[in-house]
């Protein structure tokens, strides 16, 4: 989706690096890259590492870069240029979960063509495009970093490690508190959900909820449908802030 964007506008000087965050490794990533096939930077981040350095909190989300290596636009909702639809599906030929999880995902309400525009805006024009904050602008857009948001980041670091070294069970109570500690990050929430296996197959990393059959068994106060009914799929990505 990216690729035909890089294709456009790197003879003109923009550069695209694309980032998979998963704390399970390259594998969780790689299929996803290798279909898209890109020519630009495609890097994967165990750690995530980019996240908290960028104060990333949910996917997809884009920071600009000057060639100086200066942060132009924090991170922000960065919807893909030509995303793809999601494929249709008759009833029975999913799981009703995730025919809800399409449904809510349906209603996102993102601007790609917008978003395009300003980076067209930025790459023609430089600093003195409207889309190119100054550094104060930058700092006052960035996310806040507070007590409780380091302490969270700690326990995040903690469970992804310890997913890493394969004790599922103890890095589930750092997951918990990760998520208590820092409610709006949605990332966090995400990685913890999507390592949950509540069902078998390629669903399984999709799923992010409790299974059908066995709901008492899911160790975390929400997950993703749950989640997004609540607040409103409407509200899952900030509005793009020329």
């Amino acid at each position: 989706m990216w690729q035909e964007l890089r294709t456009e506008l790197h003879p003109l000087g923009l550069e695209i690096v694309t980032v998979g965050i998963d704390t399970v490794g390259v594998d969780a990533c790689r299929p996803f890259i290798e279909a898209a096939a890109p020519s630009h930077p495609s890097l994967i981040d165990t750690h995530h590492v980019v996240a908290e350095r960028f104060g990333v909190t949910n996917i997809p989300n884009g920071v600009w870069i000057d060639e100086e290596g200066m942060i132009v636009r924090p991170a922000e909702t960065s919807p893909a240029p030509g995303r793809a639809a999601r494929p249709a599906a008759g009833p029975g030929e999913l799981p009703q979960h995730m025919m809800d999880i399409f449904a809510e995902s349906a209603k996102f309400q993102t601007d790609p063509a917008a978003y395009a525009a300003a980076l067209r805006d930025w790459l023609a024009n430089g600093s003195s495009s409207r889309y190119a904050l100054s550094p104060d602008q930058v700092v006052e857009r960035s996310e806040p970093r507070n007590a409780d948001a380091a302490r969270g980041q700690a326990h995040f670091e903690l469970a992804a490690h310890l997913e890493q070294v394969g004790d599922h069970a103890s890095a589930v109570p750092h997951f918990r508190e990760a998520h208590r500690l820092v409610p709006d990050n949605f990332s966090y929430k995400r990685q913890a959900w999507s390592l949950e296996a509540s069902v078998d197959g390629p669903l399984s990393r999709f799923w992010q909820g409790p299974a059908e059959d066995d709901p008492d068994a899911w160790p975390y106060d929400s997950d993703w449908l749950s989640e997004v009914r609540g607040f409103g799929a409407e509200n899952y990505y900030r509005p793009f802030v020329p």
